[in-house]
């Protein structure tokens, strides 16, 4: 099975990413959380190219990504797990855990630094929640993600596949969990026990600064419970809380190119972490 999924990691990617794509666009049909008030066309197209755009910058900026270094920290001896000898199943599990940790911390990190929430606003700045929300991204916060990824799978010298199934994993619950379903509760509260479900991670996205900095992780719930950064509901109540930030409220701030040179525009507003401490909503 390794060997199989290392072998097609193209195509193991790839139909990941459509199959949750195609099941949760239908999912937001069938059973929506929210009512859209905005175009499909309009965000979608544009969301989606943002995916694009991602994917050639990554392409062509490193030369191997994490799990190509997971391959060449074996073959080289580098890492923590060639150094000491770990039960195959053991290293399989820490490496998922520790590398979801590092991606949680990363978010965190993305809301406390000024410069970089310039980066990731353009995430929060999505005026709906949906699926597509969950592949918006900066280019550059995504190069910048790629590189501190690669640190840990340098640091950690972790088996492949199980990089593979991290990075195929957190893609489709990025999805998953920015999707516009409605859950039954007793779903919903059995469900983030274990994952970032929609109703969780929409407190997130909320405009009030104090709800956008909770709930950061993506995969696992469990670190926003340990380190104090849950919320379990917003305070508006899911239908009619404002999706967003306090800025780029217009259609044209949906478009690619404004997307784009987002980072440039405007001031850096009332979201960074630090700003919550110091009274401001």
């Amino acid at each position: 099975m390794t060997e199989f999924l290392l072998d097609h990691e193209p195509a193991v990617r790839l139909s990941a990413f459509f199959s949750i794509l195609v099941a949760m666009a239908v999912f937001e049909v069938a059973a929506p959380r929210r009512r859209q008030e905005i175009p499909r066309l309009l965000r979608w197209s544009n969301n989606l190219a943002v995916v694009v755009v991602d994917t050639l910058l990554v392409r062509l900026s490193f030369p191997v990504l994490a799990v190509g270094l997971a391959v060449t920290a074996e073959k080289g001896g580098w890492g923590l797990f060639n150094l000491v000898e770990l039960p195959s199943w053991l290293e399989f599990v820490v490496t998922v855990l520790v590398l979801d940790l590092v991606i949680y911390l990363q978010h965190v990190m993305f809301h406390a630094v000024p410069a970089f929430w310039r980066l990731h606003r353009m995430h929060h700045a999505d005026l709906e929640f949906d699926v597509t929300t969950g592949l918006r991204f900066h280019p550059v916060e995504i190069l910048l993600s790629m590189a501190l990824k690669l640190a840990a799978v340098a640091a950690l010298g972790p088996p492949a596949a199980a990089v593979l199934v991290f990075e195929v994993l957190l893609n489709g619950t990025s999805m998953f969990n920015h999707s516009n379903i409605r859950l039954p509760v007793s779903i919903d509260r059995i469900l983030r026990l274990f994952v970032v479900t929609p109703d969780m991670h929409r407190v997130h996205h909320s405009i009030h600064p104090d709800e956008a900095n909770s709930n950061f992780g993506f995969n696992l719930p469990w670190w926003d419970r340990l380190l104090g950064t849950y919320r379990p509901q917003p305070r508006d109540g899911h239908e009619k809380m404002a999706i967003g930030i306090d800025q780029f409220r217009t259609p044209r701030d949906l478009w690619l190119d404004r997307m784009l040179i987002q980072p440039f525009r405007g001031t850096v507003g009332r979201f960074p972490i630090g700003r919550r401490f110091n009274g401001e909503d």
